[in-house]
């Protein structure tokens, strides 16, 4: 199979399972993100991938050639690392054109590939200054420029944004996405921040202790996630507990809801499910204004307007609903207001319990 591929990989450190039974496949020219908390395995599973650590068993191949025992100086494979480990000792031209020297690139190649790199990357004529003299976006920027200076078949990136600051750091999310656009290159990122795999990635790859959890498009993952834990990790999510009515058909309480997704086997009748909507995709109106179909019954708990948004949460028999709206579609309604909060059939994703 063409692409990076991997096939059945475990990582085992002594008795702990860091990586457990993973299948993927990269297309080719896209950028894939792991995503999960501290300590799922992503970084292992991304190290895996370039060679600074074995797997234990299963393998990794890239366009064919198996690279599981391959050392890492024989990988065509790019890295940036999450502290960018870049070397103080040296200019900024020297750290980009590193991997270069040590594959026997004459020194005119370096000085023209330093500079190629460093116009891409919106840092013209910085090539002779010190590590020291850059600011943190700098050496985010120097750090990428001497990953791709050999043009690699595959680019990884572990945290590459975690050292930035708020702004910065979605200045380069952007910035990144539009690099690998360019380039066209095979990517693959590691990250716990589910706005940047959203921003950024075509395919994510949601991980949990040592497993993978789902894979697919972020739209995909966003709106069909295939449990609680996608679903609480990825944005914000409300569930409901109830418990199914039919094929398409579910009951909170009293009240029986139309659904539009039904997500995993064992959903029968009766059987106790969550049910999952997005914030942005209910909405709450005053009871004077009539009984909407698809809709609960609540009081209003909290209302914050934080200007471009207006977030409402609901207590619905002592579970929390927030819906997120705009000014222009404000229902006008206070703290211990009586509301009905309508959910939408096809925003209504019935997950297991």
């Amino acid at each position: 199979m063409s692409g990076l591929t991997i096939e059945g990989v475990t990582k085992k450190f002594d008795n702990i399972t860091a990586v457990e039974d993973v299948n993927l496949h990269f297309k080719t020219g896209e950028m894939t993100c792991f995503l999960g908390p501290s300590g799922c395995g992503k970084t292992t599973l991304l190290r895996m991938i370039a060679g600074l650590e074995v797997p234990t068993t299963g393998k990794i191949s890239l366009e064919g050639c198996d690279l599981t025992r391959v050392p890492v100086h024989q990988r065509d494979i790019g890295m940036v690392f999450q502290s960018f480990a870049l070397f103080p000792h040296l200019s900024v031209g020297e750290n980009i054109t590193y991997s270069m020297r040590i594959r026997g690139h004459s020194r005119s190649d370096r000085e023209d590939r330093a500079r190629e790199l460093l116009d891409m990357m919106h840092l013209p004529g910085v090539e002779d200054r010190r590590i020291s003299q850059l600011s943190g976006g700098q050496r985010q920027r120097v750090a990428i420029a001497r990953a791709l200076a050999i043009n690699p078949q595959v680019f990884l990136l572990d945290e590459p944004m975690s050292a930035l600051d708020a702004n910065l750091r979605e200045a380069m999310q952007i910035e990144l996405r539009k690099l690998q656009q360019e380039l066209g290159i095979t990517t693959v990122v590691v990250t716990h921040d589910q706005t940047e795999a959203m921003t950024i990635a075509d395919e994510i790859v949601v991980m949990g202790n040592a497993k993978v959890l789902q894979t697919g498009t972020p739209m995909d993952i966003y709106k069909k996630p295939v449990d609680k834990f996608v679903a609480g990790f990825i944005g914000t999510s409300n569930l409901l507990p109830a418990r199914m009515a039919g094929k398409d058909m579910v009951r909170v309480g009293e009240t029986e809801l139309k659904v539009g997704h039904v997500v995993g086997a064992g959903t029968g009748a009766d059987q106790d499910i969550l049910l999952m909507t997005r914030p942005e995709e209910v909405f709450v109106r005053p009871t004077d204004a009539g009984v909407p179909e698809n809709a609960v019954h609540g009081t209003v708990s909290f209302v914050r307007d934080i200007g471009a948004t207006i977030e409402i949460l609901v207590d619905c028999d002592g579970h929390e609903v927030i819906s997120v709206l705009t000014p222009k579609d404000w229902p006008d309604v206070r703290i211990g207001d009586a509301v009905t909060v309508e959910m939408p059939a096809e925003a209504c994703t019935v997950l297991p319990a």
